[in-house]
């Protein structure tokens, strides 16, 4: 599996802290303008999605061959349509066992879709956010955890332990300080679902089947809140 040097990696972990940090932190200071709340959700994937596709694609320039295919695996083969779906079923599965594991066990755990469900008649946010969780987050996440964090780990770390880690640093990255220790038990659950995602890329040498699987799940998750 083609890698990067373990800069590219470190890079696209600092540049991911710093955007996602920086749209929280924007948006609980705009939220006293009272705009519509697609505005925000809006303003929220440009500052936080928007420099992390900037890096990978610097990433590429600069440690890279400059493709996207070539250094992230960013590549579609029709048998993805086939793959997509089953690291879906897998990723699933992953979940349930980890949410099994937090409720037995009794770990602190909030949702981060809570909220989402009293605005559900709000067609401008549930649209805008649509979007955001189903097209914007499964390419650039994909991008920068199974792409830039992984081959750049890969080219330090044995296989199966990058895997791990890039999985746990995928769900620290869905940390909120709002929910302050509510965040470990979601953290369990993502890295779960992190590590199904990264071995499907791992495995196929692509992210496409990782991709779809992710739109998946955020599709799934998105409409049974909205139907609550």
């Amino acid at each position: 599996m083609p890698v990067l040097p373990i800069q590219a990696g470190l890079t696209a972990l600092i540049v991911t802290a710093v955007s996602l940090t920086a749209s929280k932190l924007l948006i609980q200071w705009l939220v006293d303008y009272r705009w519509p709340i697609a505005v925000y959700a809006v303003i929220a994937a440009v500052v936080g999605y928007g420099p992390l596709l900037a890096c990978c694609l610097l990433i590429a320039r600069r440690w890279g061959t400059g493709s996207l295919g070539r250094d992230f695996g960013f590549r579609f083969k029709v048998v993805d349509l086939g793959w997509g779906p089953l690291t879906w079923l897998a990723a699933f599965a992953a979940q349930f066992v980890a949410a099994v594991i937090v409720l037995t066990t009794r770990l602190p755990f909030e949702s981060n879709t809570e909220g989402l469900a009293e605005r559900a008649g709000d067609r401008a946010y549930v649209i805008s956010f649509a979007i955001l969780a189903v097209v914007c987050a499964p390419l650039i996440e994909e991008l920068v955890f199974r792409g830039a964090v992984m081959r750049g780990l890969m080219s330090r770390m044995p296989t199966w332990p990058t895997i791990g880690l890039q999985a746990l640093l995928f769900g620290c990255a869905h940390i909120d300080p709002v929910r302050g220790w509510n965040n470990v038990g979601l953290v369990l659950i993502l890295s779960a679902v992190g590590l199904v995602l990264g071995g499907a890329a791992y495995l196929t040498r692509r992210l496409a089947a990782s991709m779809i699987a992710h739109a998946l799940i955020n599709t799934v998750a998105l409409v049974f809140v909205l139907t609550r």
